[in-house]
């Protein structure tokens, strides 16, 4: 036996390991520490929004609809505050605090979602997607705001809506938001782990890789919510639930609906080569894990026949890891992107508009590229645009 052989084998698997920590290392300070302002494309900036504020691990922003003039940001930990949208404040409020009921012990756990009744106003209901333990599960609750203060919600007006198991710690999905038909729209990963072992994406007897759509106002004997008479899957009789309003996606972590049009756009993140956007449609299957984005997965052939297909893809040739679907934006601010959907990469802090007028040659426009990782996009009441970066701090995307 060689011995000097199997020594610089186990010396090259050595140093190689060592070179690979030590670049994540790198690569992780450079994300966590870098003091360098973003590459602009034209005269788009992102800009704190609330320089003098911080949140921890920031995965949603939402307003209230009831013209206050707040903006609600979700930390994953558990807790939501509340603040006045003006950047020279120097308060956040402790909305809502439910870290006791909240498992974040993975990475892609924890509160991840939060959308407020389009009735807020008038009855007080808010809604939240979370992840919790013993077993592993994901929540969608109602709470109430307190009766005596409108920055502070009823920690115990909780009510349960709907619970399902999680086999795995990633891919919760996490996305809540009411459409413009009333209705609560859930997003549901596919159960996690890596390639959908158990093949929930194209299995509607469970919940897992969907998007649900439920009637919060309306509660049967079972359950404190009904199921809308045209959700696609009503009345079946191959015990498909009923709560699917689309199905086929492995983890659509963001979703928003289109203010003109109603259109719902998510963005689904891939398993290890294409990020995809989705226009969704009643019904429709989107594929996973037959296919990640306009590609076979795991096979060379398959039926794309029935399948809806995404309006865009992107690959991971740049440092793009994963999807934050954003929004389509008509706000005042930025003229320039009107109508346009805008989205970003996690990881790579790159942000693209995306132009599907004509849906044969949609047109996609790198717009900048922040120096922290986008974990979600969010609007205040007027629809401008604000960015929760994992660096605890919110943005606002500007031209000034």
């Amino acid at each position: 036996m060689n011995y000097n052989i199997i020594f610089c084998k186990h010396m090259k698997i050595y140093i190689n390991t060592l070179l690979f920590l030590l670049l994540s290392f790198t690569t992780a300070c450079s994300q966590e520490n870098s003091t360098d302002p973003p590459e602009a494309t034209g005269n788009l900036r992102v800009a704190e929004a609330f320089p003098n504020l911080s949140f921890t691990r920031p995965v949603d922003l939402q307003h209230s609809g009831d013209n206050s003039d707040r903006l609600f940001v979700v930390e994953q930990r558990g807790v939501i505050s509340v603040v006045q949208n003006d950047p020279s404040t120097t308060e956040k409020t402790e909305f809502l605090a439910i870290e006791s009921k909240v498992d974040d012990s993975g990475n892609e756990e924890g509160l991840l979602g939060l959308a407020f009744h389009p009735n807020y106003e008038s009855n007080g209901y808010f809604y939240v997607n979370y992840t919790a333990a013993n077993p592993d599960r994901t929540v969608i609750s109602r709470f109430s705001v307190s009766s005596s203060n409108p920055n502070q919600a009823d920690a115990d007006s909780e009510l349960v809506l709907l619970q399902f198991d999680q086999p795995y710690s990633n891919h919760n999905g996490g996305q809540v938001s009411f459409g413009p038909d009333g209705y609560l729209y859930i997003a549901v990963g596919d159960g996690g782990s890596g390639g959908d072992p158990q093949e929930n994406g194209q299995n509607r007897s469970t919940l897992l890789g969907s998007i649900l759509r439920i009637d919060v106002d309306q509660q049967n004997e079972a359950v404190s919510y009904s199921i809308p008479d045209d959700n696609p899957f009503v009345g079946n009789t191959e015990g498909f639930r009923e709560e699917i309003y689309a199905y086929g996606l492995r983890n659509p972590w963001r979703f928003s609906f289109d203010s003109s049009n109603g259109q719902l756009w998510t963005g689904d993140v891939g398993q290890n080569k294409y990020e995809e956007i989705d226009i969704i449609v009643k019904g429709g299957n989107y594929g996973w894990n037959a296919m990640e984005g306009f590609h076979c997965f795991n096979s060379s052939d398959c039926d794309e026949e029935a399948l809806e297909m995404p309006v865009w893809e992107y690959d991971r040739s740049q440092g793009d890891v994963s999807v934050t679907g954003g929004f389509v934006y008509h706000g005042e601010e930025l003229p320039e992107l009107e109508g346009l959907y805008v989205y970003a990469d996690f990881a790579s802090g790159r942000i693209w508009s995306l132009d599907s007028n004509d849906p044969e040659n949609p047109i996609n426009t790198e717009l900048l590229k922040a120096p922290f990782p986008i974990s979600s996009f969010g609007i205040d009441q007027n629809q401008e645009l604000y960015i929760c970066g994992f660096d605890d701090k919110i943005y606002k995307l500007s031209n000034e």
